[in-house]
């Protein structure tokens, strides 16, 4: 498919500068944003701006030239190293994964022979995603992290639903370290980055202190913004998003090369169409949560739209969000990286406005509670529920109201999380929404799968608001 194809044909990169350069840094500053950076890919031509500082302590300001962390758009780019085995004849998708990494322990050793490359690529792996182990700085961390996985919970049979899976990612990277014999850094450097020709890309803060960085930037207890007091999360989690850095440009350069049916500006093929293909198709459907896609292909999420597919990541790490949104069919990308404050407000008003601009296409608004919403019962989402970093409580008071409460241990608990009490009202089927926005979203929790209690009631097996947690007695 052509980077050539935007609706709006040559007029297309000028609209986009123009707009950019009237609007962004406004906008920027508007949602209380300390600094942003975007890039806008219409009609084979990148168009860029700039708004805010990398940091509210040093006051830099923020320039086409500024890496930020991407996050977990790093699963894009994972899953092209992956595929690129695939192209290679080293990886069948489908055959198990332990055929390949026979160094993989979990918890429930039955489940993991049942496991695939494709379950994890497609968050379907059914093992607990949220595991933050750090195993130091060294490059063996992620050999090191996966030799940490010998008690990972299983949560629910591989293939049987989606849940949005960090530690999964990790393995892949593991995966990659394994067939291709160096260490997964060097290997995105290597097989994406220099054939592209992207020299900013950063895989650590060693590439990236290079460059000018942001700083990412977190709300303390008086809810003003100040900078966070760690860059980036432990390199044990690289391949799932903890660092990968760089500039907006340099992540449309890899997407051009996705949109080139896997071709490189100078004619170097760096993956196959097929796989190109295969990454943006259709593999499981999504309950409706806030946010997220209405599938997941093979590391990509896609979202229906009359006016065309679109595939897409977001990212976030410490105060620092990223968003990528791609219109194949109409060559148009739009990747925009910030550094703290509304970002998500800033996302609807700049991101989703331009999309349409460009494209036609209405990404979907973010659900937000009914006026007068229905009264259903509740009875079989009441209860317990737990994974390894929240304790999950629905509950019903005498006036009928539902409350979720989220208490964090671990990890989260470790680095300061509070509990959270949620009232939730009924959103769509088995679906309930919070009343009251958290972080700028409301967030939607699905009711998914049914047991029978000890009583022979009916209950639901998982609540799930893009990660499943389980319930538990």
């Amino acid at each position: 498919m052509s980077t050539q194809d935007s609706p709006l044909g040559t007029d297309a990169p000028q609209a986009a500068a123009t707009w950019l350069a009237e609007n962004f840094a406004d906008l920027v500053t508007e949602h209380g944003v300390p600094g942003a950076t975007i890039a806008v890919l219409a009609g084979g031509e990148v168009a860029t701006a700039a708004g805010g500082v990398t940091s509210l302590a040093t006051q830099v300001p923020v320039d086409s030239e500024t890496v930020f962390q991407i996050g977990s758009i790093t699963k894009i780019w994972t899953t092209t190293l992956v595929l690129q085995l695939v192209d290679d004849g080293l990886l069948d998708l489908d055959q198990p994964l332990l055929d390949y990494l026979p160094e993989l322990v979990i918890g429930d050793m039955e489940a993991a022979k049942a496991l695939t490359t494709r379950h994890l690529l497609t968050h379907t792996a059914g093992f607990e995603g949220d595991i933050f182990t750090d195993t130091g700085r060294g490059e063996d961390a992620i050999e090191k992290y996966v030799a940490t996985l010998t008690d990972l919970p299983q949560l629910f049979a591989p293939g049987e639903t989606f849940s949005y899976n960090n530690t999964g990612f990790v393995v892949l990277g593991r995966l990659v370290e394994v067939l291709r014999a160096k260490p997964y850094d060097e290997v995105l450097l290597e097989r994406i980055a220099a054939p592209l020709g992207l020299e900013r890309v950063s895989p650590s803060p060693y590439e990236a202190i290079r460059h000018r960085a942001a700083t990412g930037h977190v709300a303390g207890e008086d809810g003003e913004l100040a900078p966070a007091t760690s860059w980036a999360l432990a390199r044990s989690k690289a391949p799932a998003g903890s660092m990968l850095a760089m500039t907006p440009t340099d992540l449309l350069g890899f997407v051009r090369m996705h949109l080139d049916r896997g071709v490189a500006p100078d004619g170097t093929r760096v993956l196959s169409a097929q796989s190109v293909q295969a990454m943006q198709s259709r593999e499981i459907d999504l309950p409706r949560l806030a946010g997220m896609g209405d599938a997941w292909g093979l590391g990509w999420e896609l979202f229906d739209a009359p006016q065309g597919a679109v595939v897409a990541h977001d990212g976030g790490t410490i105060g620092q969000a990223a968003f990528l949104r791609v219109v194949p069919e109409a060559g148009v990308a739009i990747a925009m990286l910030t550094n703290g404050g509304d970002v998500f407000g800033l996302f609807n008003d700049v991101v989703a406005t331009l999309l349409t601009r460009l494209t036609g296409v209405e990404l979907p608004a973010r659900p937000t509670p009914p006026a007068d919403p229905q009264q259903v019962d509740v009875s079989r989402y009441l209860g317990h529920y737990a994974d390894t970093i929240y304790d999950i409580t629905v509950s019903q008071d005498p006036d009928g109201r539902v409350w979720l409460d989220r208490q964090p241990k671990d990890i989260h608990a470790e680095i300061g999380e509070k509990p959270i009490r949620f009232e939730l009202v009924h959103l769509v089927d088995d679906s309930l929404i919070t009343v009251e926005d958290y972080r700028g979203i409301h967030v939607v929790f699905a009711f998914i799968g049914s047991v029978t209690s000890a009583s022979g009631a009916d209950q639901a097996k998982y609540v799930h608001y893009g990660r499943v947690v389980a319930r538990v007695e």
